[in-house]
């Protein structure tokens, strides 16, 4: 059952579809079939004071995270979680975490592939919106536009692979 179930009896979910090969000539593709806020977060707990430009620059703290999973209609979701964190001189300025997630038709793509796909093209299509909402949401919390660099998505996805193959290591 979903969270916005209104108490009407559901069939159950059909069980995942297997995806079929790529024929040859066939080329690999994905399209966005929505696009999402799943959950959002801004804190600015010392404002007004935290407006004043005042002083040294805040340090600015960036997390990055990419989930997927497949749905039993045969699409996938992807997440990005990108949380960001301002202090100046051990204070807090702004703290964000958004959430942003996609729903995607992927065709063509070879199951030894499809992690890649999920875990770097799709994140790679929804980080302008999310840094773009995260660009706003600064800008309306009375600082200047936080611009988030262009992350390496590739780069992130293979060192976390390589941590989580080492023995002991996690992702």
């Amino acid at each position: 059952m979903s969270d916005y179930d209104n108490g009407s009896a559901a069939a159950p979910p059909s069980p995942p579809q297997p995806q079929p090969q790529p024929q040859p000539g066939e080329q690999p593709g994905f399209r966005i079939l929505a696009q999402f806020v799943r959950d959002l977060s801004f804190e600015n707990p010392r404002a007004p004071d935290s407006l004043r430009s005042a002083g040294a620059p805040p340090d600015i703290d960036m997390g990055v995270e990419m989930n997927a999973k497949g749905r039993p209609d045969g699409l996938y979701e992807v997440e990005l979680k990108l949380s960001c964190r301002a202090d100046r001189s051990g204070d807090p300025v702004f703290h964000i975490e958004l959430l942003y997630g996609g729903l995607f038709a992927i065709e063509g793509v070879a199951p030894e592939n499809m992690e890649t796909v999920l875990l770097i093209e799709c994140p790679r299509f929804l980080f302008p919106f999310a840094r773009r909402i995260i660009s706003d949401l600064t800008t309306e919390g009375g600082f200047p536009p936080f611009m988030i660099d262009p992350i390496d998505f590739q780069g992130i996805y293979f060192t976390r692979k390589a941590a989580a193959e080492q023995p002991g290591g996690t992702a």
